[in-house]
């Protein structure tokens, strides 16, 4: 092959193709020429590297084919401001979305642990059936208070990390079968009612309470989202309304599964709490207190931040551009 001569033949078309890559297409006829252009210069280009090799025309060609290509599959999004949008809009849009029910489902576990609690303070039977009273006061004097001071901070702050978190993405993961989550809610009510119970009957219902509150307020309400989350997920499916089920079921799966990374931060940080801070011999206000904060922070974010989010459409689904369209539309 004549180089020069093919240069030559096709240097038209490649300054096409140059210049259909400089800018984006206005309308769908710069768009179709952008197309064309490309695809007689990958030919062009097939056809240089097959014969010639390497070459400088090549490279050039090779260049203004990667700035076309750009022109209509865009150019990868900047991490950073992917990761602003998902914390700023998409993350506290959908916290905004299930902010009642994560309450409704607090004041349900609040009133399924009093009646555990009362229950096994009322019955001998049920105390009974806890154990013996000597391993009960052993639990009560010893185990309870030791469990948070037992293990290294660390280790113990990543323990119940783990754990809290392993939770809360099974109660979203499984939230639409409409069954595993009320199970969580209804365990977790059932365990936080019998210890209190038994910590009642043994006279140290404030020591429970001063234990827990550090790092339960941001761990409980963290837990109750992500029940929130789950049965919103089954919901969407149940009652999909205007969408189909199949459309309802993937949007609200896509926008409550990202609380699982959200969820994920904020049991860090109560897990942190329960690691570090339940155990120092400080003030029980200070360290009430610095639960108070975490779990106002949370709010905040969930209905300042949230409400903002909510109000520029934000529903914590993804954009359009990365999912596809969700219907398909004729010209």
């Amino acid at each position: 092959m004549d180089l020069d001569a093919y240069s030559a033949a096709h240097a038209a078309e490649w300054d096409r193709l140059g210049r259909a890559g400089a800018s984006n297409p206005r309308d769908g006829a710069q768009a179709d020429e952008l197309i064309d252009v490309y695809q007689s210069g990958s030919t062009a280009l097939s056809t240089l590297a097959t014969t010639v090799g390497e070459s400088v025309q090549g490279d050039r060609l090779s260049l203004a084919l990667s700035r076309a290509r750009l022109r209509f599959t865009g150019a990868p999004a900047n991490p950073l401001r992917q990761a602003t949008v998902f914390f700023s809009l998409q993350l506290p849009g959908a916290l905004y979305r299930i902010r009642w029910l994560t309450l409704v489902l607090a004041a349900v576990t609040t009133i399924i642990a009093i009646i555990y609690a009362h229950w096994v303070v009322s019955d001998p039977q049920v105390l009974a059936s806890l154990g013996s009273r000597a391993k009960l006061k052993d639990f009560v004097d010893n185990q309870f208070v030791n469990y948070y001071s037992d293990n290294s901070p660390a280790g113990f702050t990543a323990e119940v990390w783990t754990h809290n978190a392993t939770i809360a993405a099974l109660a979203v993961a499984t939230g639409f079968t409409g069954i595993f989550p009320v199970y969580f809610l209804f365990s977790n009510a059932q365990n936080i009612g019998v210890d209190a119970g038994v910590m009642a009957e043994f006279g140290k219902l404030p020591t429970f309470f001063l234990y827990i509150a550090p790092h339960g307020q941001l761990e409980l309400y963290s837990v109750f989202t992500a029940f929130a989350a789950g049965l919103f997920i089954f919901w969407s499916w149940v009652a999909p309304g205007a969408r189909t089920r199949r459309q309802a079921l993937a949007e609200d799966g896509r926008a409550f599964f990202t609380i699982v990374f959200g969820l994920v931060l904020s049991l860090l940080c109560s897990g942190i709490i329960e690691g570090m801070v339940t155990r120092q011999p400080w003030p029980w206000p200070i360290k009430i207190g610095i639960g108070t904060v975490a779990l106002a922070a949370f709010l905040v974010y969930q209905w300042v931040a949230g409400r903002r989010a909510h109000r520029l459409g934000q529903t914590g689904d993804l954009a359009e551009s990365e999912v596809g369209a969700r219907q398909i539309i004729s010209a």
